[in-house]
C-alpha cells in the first residue's frame, strides 16, 4: 500500500503558502517555523507529523502533534521512520551543530528504518562547495550498515536525487509531495 508524504525543508516564510490537499504524513526536515509545519499539516490533512530540527531552528520542543524524530524511531502505516537533527559544526556556536565525530556516535547503534529524515545530507552526496553545506559521514556509514529505503534531507537547498547502494537519497528544498 502506497502512502502519500508531504515533505518540507528550508522554508523562510512564517506562514504556509503551499496550498491544500491530502497526505498521509508530513515530514519536516528542518529550518522551518513550527507554525509553517502546523499550518501545512492542517492544509494537507496529515494525520501524522514527523520532524527534525535544522541549524536555523529554535531549541524549543516541537508543539503537539509534531513527533520529534531526532535519534528516535516511530511506526506509521507499516513503515518505520527515524531521524537526525542539524548539520556539521561550521561555526563556533549555534543550535543543532555537530562535529562529524558526534554525528558518528549518535548513529553508531541507531536501528534500521524504512525512511530516515535528516536536516543534513550524507557526505559527498549533494554537498555544496561553501564550507557550510557539508554532509555527515555518519549518514554514509548508516546507509551502508542499515540500508534505509529512503533518506530525505534538507540543508543543501537542492532538489536532488541520488541512489546510494539500496538507498534513494532525496534532497528537498521548499516542499514536495511523493508516494512511497
Amino acid at each position: 500500500m502506497a502512502i502519500k508524504l508531504l515533505i518540507l525543508a528550508d522554508i523562510d516564510d512564517l506562514s504556509w503558502r503551499g496550498g491544500r490537499g491530502r497526505a498521509d504524513a508530513l515530514l519536516a526536515l528542518g529550518d522551518l517555523a513550527d507554525a509553517v509545519i502546523l499550518q501545512a499539516a492542517e492544509a494537507w490533512q496529515c494525520p501524522a507529523v514527523f520532524a527534525v530540527r535544522g541549524n536555523h531552528d529554535s531549541e524549543a520542543s516541537f508543539p503537539e502533534p509534531v513527533v520529534d524524530l531526532h535519534l528516535r524511531t516511530a511506526e506509521f502505516a507499516g513503515l518505520r521512520f527515524g531521524g537526525l537533527n542539524g548539520c556539521w559544526q561550521y561555526k563556533p556556536r549555534g543550535a543543532f551543530l555537530y562535529y562529524q565525530e558526534e554525528a558518528e556516535a549518535f548513529l553508531e547503534n541507531f536501528p534500521p528504518v524504512d525512511i530516515f529524515i535528516s536536516h543534513n545530507s550524507p557526505r559527498r552526496v549533494h554537498d555544496r562547495e561553501d564550507e557550510i553545506h557539508t554532509g555527515f559521514t555518519a549518514l554514509n556509514t548508516y546507509i551502508e550498515r542499515a540500508a534505509p529505503r529512503l533518506l530525505l534531507h534538507g540543508h543543501q537547498h537542492c532538489e536532488c536525487e541520488t541512489q546510494v547502494g539500496r538507498t534513494k537519497v532525496l534532497g528537498v528544498y521548499g516542499w514536495k509531495v511523493m508516494e512511497v
